[in-house]
């Protein structure tokens, strides 16, 4: 009687655990598949074709060119305003938890228990709860229907701030920074030029968190922003979604679909690129020496 036999070292596959994956996959990608067929069609065929095929002309880069120079090439603008908040608002967050993270992980100083209490009380807290305040802040010194009043909320991560905290006590050996201050190296020399090598991984995560948040942010611009010309996409977009439903607009059903494609395909190629930094950083610390 022969016994099956299995390669020491593979695991065994489980053909509950690959179904489970094969229907989550397909979830995921159903919507993308759906917006991608869509983006392909006219503003008639829209309305009156099945959803998840192709129907009438393949009209998919005439529907780029229409996004791009609609209305006075407004989308090139709100593309511009989203890039600008990513930039200071998620490049601005994203240095801050490195200093934070790394601050409260190599420095041991009176309240450090106080801070890791109120950064665990802050990522409990969400975003949308503190929206209406910060308007009413903002909207005291003057800042609101301006960058500024999307850019310097965004610069307060804590999520970002308690990972890069986690990943720098992992990954930086105590021993290492006594002996770079035994060489005489200064803690800014040290950071910049032994630590933060070691923490790439950890900022790559942390970036990617904060770009897709500020990225996909719309209930804060929602409520600071007034002026069209300062809408980020989301904003835009929505409002040429809600065109169809004012006096005398033109529904423009196409374009939201177009817009909303070319909106997500900067996100995926940064998940693409930074995806061998983004797993390593996740992985950190799950392998003890």
């Amino acid at each position: 009687m022969s016994t099956a036999t299995r390669t020491p070292g593979r695991p065994r596959r489980s053909v509950l655990l690959t179904g489970l994956t094969a229907v989550v996959t397909l979830y995921s990608l159903l919507p993308l598949g759906w917006l991608l067929i869509n983006a392909t069609k006219t503003q008639p065929r829209l309305l009156d074709s099945f959803g998840l095929w192709f129907s009438g002309h393949f009209a998919l880069w005439d529907n780029v060119r229409e996004t791009f120079t609609y209305d006075d090439h407004i989308f090139v603008r709100w593309l511009l305003n989203t890039l600008l908040y990513v930039v200071l608002g998620a490049g601005g967050a994203t240095f801050l938890a490195v200093l934070g993270g790394y601050g409260l992980a190599k420095f041991d100083f009176a309240g450090r228990r106080a801070v890791f209490a109120v950064v665990i009380g802050a990522v409990a807290v969400p975003g949308a709860a503190l929206a209406v305040p910060t308007f009413l802040m903002f909207s005291k010194i003057g800042l609101t229907d301006t960058p500024w009043a999307v850019i310097v909320p965004s610069l307060v991560s804590p999520f970002g701030l308690y990972l890069m905290w986690v990943f720098a006590a992992e990954a930086i050996p105590d021993e290492l920074l006594e002996a770079a201050r035994m060489d005489g190296a200064g803690e800014i020399r040290t950071f910049f030029r032994i630590s933060l090598p070691l923490l790439a991984p950890g900022i790559v995560t942390v970036l990617l968190f904060t770009t897709v948040a500020t990225w996909n942010n719309y209930f804060l611009p929602l409520i600071m922003i007034r002026n069209p010309h300062w809408y980020p996409l989301t904003l835009g977009l929505n409002s040429w979604n809600q065109q169809a439903s004012t006096v005398g607009g033109q529904p423009v059903f196409h374009l939201v679909i177009t817009g909303s494609l070319l909106t997500i395909v900067p996100l995926i190629a940064a998940f693409l690129l930074l995806q061998r930094y983004w797993q390593s950083g996740l992985a950190a610390g799950s392998v003890k020496e």
